[in-house]
């Protein structure tokens, strides 16, 4: 079962996550990317020039003309950014508006240097790995929220990916659940990444066992960022105007998990290319990890 392998890379059962200032790629390789442990770095995109000029209101000058489509229903940037300004729990803008950097803005990529990256080497920005081979996921993403919004089910994300969270602007609380909690999270059939449970309003009666799982609730703060392998359960809520940049994240570890399920999603997009790509990605993780030897 692939939830078995995830669980034996991940032999932790966490109960906070450390904040980190100031540490080396190597201490972060050796203390948490390897043992599969989520950390939060306080420090680690201050240099970024995405901080302090990527606000709603940049989003709102620059590309208000953009049209984004959240929940069926197809708005205008500037409409978002009006409608996150005055969200609340009563109201809350709409959510989750999250877009494609490469796609709707590609320029700003500039914005997020130096790149934060999980591993010895970035393998999902590897020269040889052509981006058709992230179907199914995003690399690079914005999301904008406001205060009030959530999104309630929990679940890990796409092709396994680990996952890379910083708060441009606002802060954005996470709960989330370690690996080995999986059995409380009643996956779904068609979908084992995702659980049909609304965090925020449990059906205990439907889902008992979810009684027994116990989340760990971190705010990510303006300037932090967030780095937790795949595996972990997650849900956000958002308290503030936020904007927050996601970024997916290719290792070692998660390599063959990731080839796999790519696999299954091109096998459904592009069955032309699956085959074709998952022997292509064998022989490009024998070439990376190769190469990582000597990093």
């Amino acid at each position: 079962m692939i939830q078995d392998q995830i669980q034996k890379k991940t032999n932790y059962s966490a109960t906070t996550i450390d904040r980190r200032s100031n540490i080396s790629h190597k201490e972060l390789l050796k203390e948490y990317i390897d043992p599969h442990i989520p950390v939060i770095l306080t420090d680690a995109a201050h240099k970024w020039s995405a901080m302090g000029k990527l606000t709603p209101e940049f989003f709102k000058t620059k590309y208000g003309h953009l049209k984004k489509e959240v929940k069926g229903i197809t708005y205008t940037l500037s409409e978002v950014v009006d409608l996150i300004l005055a969200s609340s729990p009563d109201n809350p803008a709409p959510y989750p508006c999250n877009l494609n950097v490469e796609r709707y803005f590609p320029e700003l990529l500039k914005e997020f240097k130096p790149e934060i990256v999980s591993g010895k080497m970035d393998r999902i920005n590897h020269p040889l790995l052509p981006r058709f081979m992230t179907t199914g996921t995003e690399v690079y993403e914005i999301f904008l929220g406001g205060r009030g919004a959530a999104f309630p089910f929990l679940h890990y994300d796409a092709l396994f990916m680990h996952t890379q969270i910083t708060q441009l602007y606002g802060s954005k609380d996470f709960f989330m659940f370690s690996p080995d909690q999986t059995k409380y999270m009643y996956p779904r059939e068609d979908y084992p990444k995702a659980s049909p449970i609304n965090f925020f309003n449990p059906d205990y009666e439907k889902y008992p066992l979810f009684k027994n799982a116990t989340p760990i609730k971190i705010t990510v703060q303006q300037g932090e960022t967030l780095l937790f392998p795949s595996g972990w359960w997650h849900t956000t809520q958002i308290n503030e105007p936020c904007v927050t940049f996601g970024r997916a994240q290719l290792n070692s570890s998660n390599w063959k998990l990731y080839l796999n399920d790519q696999y299954q999603v091109l096998k459904r997009h592009s069955p032309i290319k699956a085959l074709p790509a998952l022997v292509y990605g064998k022989v490009l993780g024998q070439i990376m990890s190769l190469q990582e030897k000597f990093i």
